[in-house]
């Protein structure tokens, strides 16, 4: 066969080896057809759970009564429950009935702080102080349907317990969109605090509220994009706004600099292999009218997409903006602080689950995305091990990718239909790597 999925010896075993468990007996296609029975089952029940997390959301490591109705639930469900794990994240381990290795699930848990707009039953009214502000709080960003999609696959599993050859781990992970005045949060400290020390690989998905309901969409290797934080401040010498030629001016110094880190991507990087980013956000810089500051400080971000590549672009802003200070007399301190890793869906693991995608997603709804600018902090999990995240479709099947509201703004809206899949994508991901990894 030419088709890609047998052109890696990998993805062949694979499937050879569901054809050995058909043989003895264990059909995939029964397995997921019971999934997907389960799955529509317990529909209302997800729908349930996401509303209700919907309308009361929380801010990242304050997600405490979210994770005691995810750790209630898991507990009901028969597992090992750990809670407060990196604060506020619950983790539940599902011991199969046979022998096998360890898999993960991930979902995250913190809502963001944005007023929500949308008019549905269930709209969340919760306010809370974020930097001494205090601000909408709404889950912007879908991770009330990650939880509840999660919850649904956990109690598939849990009554499929005794035939899952291996352990299956549930990650509920808070602050996965970060935390401003820590050094570690969300996945990052998930790991530190050992979640994966005994997984050997984990998957997770993200709802796309611009894709159509019914549609999964994947990207091996390198998928959605690193994030470090910049800084420079610059520093001059402060003077009469009528005298400038008295002063070291740091605005114009600034000016310069913005300039300057446009060269970054536009002449230091090969962008006909891969894209990076560099973006200047904010600029601040002094109080008056005719008064030159000593000082101006500017605020940006960086996307970049393999370690060689971030590490290239560190290095040229750090000479485009220390040098350029330099020439105008003035000092640039560049400070450039890595947030998020590279989200990267591993080749093998990647090729050898396509089938199991393409199996309960069906012919023409599995789709290759292109590079993503955005960041996921599911890439600390992929750092340790392995790890495949996709997205789910979460838009009317009749809307417009263009005119449906984005994540992240107050008119953010899912298509609660397309859940189901989620549960079932997850569901047999598990199931699948078990039994091929058990062999």
């Amino acid at each position: 066969m030419n088709h890609p999925l047998f052109s890696n010896p990998v993805t062949l075993a694979f499937i050879l080896g569901f054809l050995v468990l058909s043989h003895l007996g264990f059909s995939q296609d029964d397995v997921k057809e019971e999934v997907r029975e389960k799955a529509k089952a317990i529909e209302d029940k997800v729908i349930t759970w996401r509303r209700d997390f919907h309308q009361y959301p929380e801010l990242g490591n304050q997600e405490t009564r979210t994770a005691g109705i995810i750790a209630d639930h898991l507990r009901k469900l028969g597992m090992e429950v750990t809670e407060e794990v990196a604060v506020t994240g619950v983790l539940g381990v599902l011991k199969g009935g046979k022998p096998g290795p360890t898999v993960a699930l991930r979902a995250d848990m913190d809502a963001l702080p944005i007023t929500e707009r949308t008019d549905v039953p269930f709209k969340s009214t919760v306010t809370a102080d974020y930097n001494g502000k205090e601000v909408g709080v709404s889950h912007a960003c879908g991770h009330d349907s990650h939880m509840a999609i999660l919850m649904g696959v956990a109690e598939i599993l849990a009554g499929m317990q005794e035939n899952i050859p291996g352990t299956v781990k549930f990650i509920f992970q808070p602050a996965e969109e970060g935390m401003d005045d820590l050094d570690t949060w969300g996945a990052k400290q998930m790991v530190e605090e050992g979640v994966m020390e005994d997984v050997e690989a984990i998957f997770g998905l993200h709802i796309n509220s611009q894709t159509p309901v019914g549609t999964i969409k994947y990207r091996s290797g390198p998928a959605m994009a690193a994030v470090d934080n910049l800084e420079i401040l610059i520093k001059g010498k402060q003077a009469h706004g009528a005298y400038p030629w008295s002063s070291v001016d740091p605005i114009v110094t600034a000016s310069q600099i913005v300039m300057g880190l446009q060269t970054v991507v536009s002449r230091s990087v090969n962008v006909t292999e891969i894209p990076a980013i560099v973006t200047v956000g904010s600029i601040h810089g002094g109080v008056r009218h005719n008064i030159i500051p000593e000082e101006v400080e500017m605020i940006g971000t960086i996307r970049t997409y393999s370690d060689e590549q971030q590490e290239l672009v560190h290095r040229r802003i750090r000479e485009i903006a220390e040098n350029i200070a330099k020439s105008a007399g003035a000092e640039a301190e560049v400070n450039l602080r890595k947030m998020y890793p590279v989200t990267y869906n591993d080749p093998e693991l990647t090729e050898m689950m396509l089938p199991t995608l393409l199996q309960t997603a069906g012919e023409g709804r599995l789709v290759e995305h292109e590079l993503i600018t955005g960041a996921e902090d599911f890439s600390f999990y992929q750092k340790a091990k392995p790890g495949l995240f996709f997205f789910l479709g979460g838009m009317p099947a009749d809307g417009d990718p263009d005119k449906a509201p984005s994540h992240h703004t107050p008119d953010f809206y899912l298509d609660e239909s397309g859940f189901v899949l989620g549960v079932e994508a997850l569901a047999n991901l598990a199931l699948d790597y078990l039994s091929k990894a058990g062999e």
